[in-house]
């Protein structure tokens, strides 16, 4: 038997467990936030050493390049991170959704059963009455149509007994 206390209970815990998801995801946007910003740095490093390069200087050359690689790395990573944290979120969200959409089913099944259980003696033996005159109209029901059956047997029979009967007296006039 599950109490409003424990449907509302388990629904503050999807709720919050919602809500931590979420505060992770604003966690994810920032450190996203944060790599864009690194991102730029590189990617003016790599700027003033491509014009550096440009120059002349076959020395710097080398850390150009791997600045590039490292720039290729962190896009790379950006690219892969945001796409697995996407993925887990819309896994979290279906989740949720199912978790909310099958306890409201719970929930709107119980409801019955609560609504009576917090009834009074009297009210409670008028829904017992109810289902119990229910059950006896069912079988009244049956019967009735047992009957009918049985009637309108009962009627062709009659007929037929008395077409015979006519039928004999004709024969009998005719004779």
């Amino acid at each position: 038997v599950v109490t409003r206390d424990d449907v509302e209970e388990s629904l503050k815990a999807k709720w919050q467990y919602v809500k931590d998801k979420e505060q992770l995801l604003k966690d994810l946007h920032s450190q996203i936030e944060e790599i864009d910003q690194r991102l730029s740095v590189k990617q003016s490093e790599r700027d003033y050493w491509l014009e550096y390069k440009n120059v002349g200087s076959k020395t710097q050359a080398n850390k150009i390049m791997n600045l590039q690689k490292d720039i290729k790395e962190l896009k790379d990573d950006l690219d892969t991170t945001t796409e697995y944290y996407r993925n887990a979120l819309k896994a979290v969200k279906e989740e949720n959704d199912r978790l909310v959409e099958r306890h409201v089913e719970l929930s709107k099944e119980q409801a019955p059963e609560n609504a009576v259980r917090y009834l009074d003696k009297n009210s409670r033996r008028e829904i017992e009455e109810n289902e119990w005159l229910k059950e006896e109209i069912k079988v009244y029901q049956k019967e009735v149509n047992d009957l009918k059956a049985s009637i309108q047997l009962l009627e062709e029979e009659n007929i037929r007994l008395v077409t015979k009967l006519i039928d004999d007296r004709f024969q009998n006039l005719r004779v």
